[in-house]
């Protein structure tokens, strides 16, 4: 079955459109062979930024008359203007809209919406009354007008039911591994450059509350007896900042945010990986260490357990920091070649190809309806 799909891409034009970015390019690129014809719809730009190919893109792309805050403005207070006139061409409309980010516009034609996470609800203060007052409105526009609700994880999808979505409109469908490969020189490379002499527990997000730094700080302070080292990857976020406290300067490495070979170096050459977060929607770091083969310790009963399952990485309670250290101390000796190749064996089951081919599915079920 063939199917026409317009998908929201204007995601890809924020200042730094992160992992939702990310996976708009990878499901977007591997849907044509598939039978879906995807056709981009973003906001009105001035030929002096960057065109659909300069942010990654490989469909075409097609572009509402408005401005991004305008049209964000209007879909979401005014329900105009319809995207379908704006797709219809000769020949076909669209059979689905998939709104990728809550940014939802308004359609006649079936929709599906992506929620990455409902961070909003778990973290009100991370958010201007502005942002909260928009994603709560996404919500309920969701709630209402969405046939199908496409979420990454288990923990996102009971999140989405908490928040009052239907469970029967959800689907889970896990990202892929967008893989770096590199070699050893690199690796040594980067450690040379960086004062990385010594084995270490790699960390890698933005520094905020949710990511759990003070216990992994706490953790490691019980650790100082062993010869490992702790390197923070990431930029600092809202809120209180751990590594504002006096650190050994000489054991705990802050490197901030790193460019994609150094961050996949930084992996590849980490003893142990640790993701002590007390949520994420899906948890990429966690796939990305182990497909480096590096030993994962990570919180259990998230989102990151559904990533490990139960033999692929050493889950803990996300506040125990003696928990933390013992798992850490496990992952870096005696389960340390263990885990390594069961991370590796277990990230080969997240492919973009079958996230892009589940999404396939969505939408031929929904064309399917009309």
């Amino acid at each position: 079955m063939s199917v026409n799909v317009g998908m929201v891409v204007e995601q890809m034009w924020q200042p730094v459109p992160g992992g939702s970015g990310r996976y708009i390019i990878e499901v977007a690129s591997r849907l044509a062979p598939l039978g879906v014809r995807a056709v981009g719809i973003n906001a009105r730009h001035s030929a002096s930024e960057p065109s659909p190919a300069d942010v990654g893109l490989t469909i075409p792309v097609l572009s509402c008359a408005l401005p991004r805050r305008a049209l964000y403005a209007a879909w979401d207070r005014l329900g105009t203007p319809s995207v379908d006139r704006l797709l219809t061409t000769a020949s076909s409309g669209p059979d689905v809209i998939h709104a990728t980010t809550w940014a939802i516009p308004p359609t006649s034609r079936p929709l599906a919406v992506t929620v990455h996470d409902v961070a909003f609800l778990r973290d009100p203060d991370h958010f201007t009354a502005h942002g909260s007052a928009y994603f709560h409105r996404a919500l309920e526009i969701t709630r209402k007008r969405a046939d199908a609700i496409i979420v990454p994880s288990q923990a996102t999808a009971d999140d989405c039911i908490e928040a009052g979505l239907d469970a029967s409109r959800i689907t889970v469908i896990p990202h892929g591994l967008s893989h770096t490969p590199v070699t050893d020189a690199q690796v040594e490379e980067f450690r040379v450059r960086h004062g990385l002499a010594r084995p270490y527990v790699l960390w890698v997000g933005t520094r905020e509350p949710r990511k759990n730094l003070a216990t992994l700080l706490a953790a490691y302070e019980q650790l100082r007896g062993t010869d490992l080292d702790l390197v923070l990857v990431g930029p600092a976020g809202w809120g209180s900042d751990p590594t504002d406290a006096p650190l050994p300067p000489e054991r705990v490495h802050v490197l901030g945010r790193l460019d994609d070979a150094d961050l996949a170096a930084a992996y590849a050459g980490a003893r142990v990986f640790t993701f002590p977060s007390l949520w994420e929607g899906f948890g990429l770091p966690v796939l990305e260490a182990m497909a480096h083969g590096t030993p994962v310790v990570t919180s259990a009963d998230t989102c990151m357990a559904e990533i490990t399952g139960t033999d692929a990485g050493l889950l803990v309670p996300a506040t125990d920091a003696s928990a933390l250290a013992q798992a850490l101390e496990a992952a870096a000796g005696s389960e340390h070649d263990r885990l390594a190749a069961a991370g590796i064996e277990r990230a080969r089951d997240y492919t973009w190809e079958a996230s892009a081919a589940a999404h396939a599915a969505v939408y031929a079920s929904l064309a399917g309806a009309r």
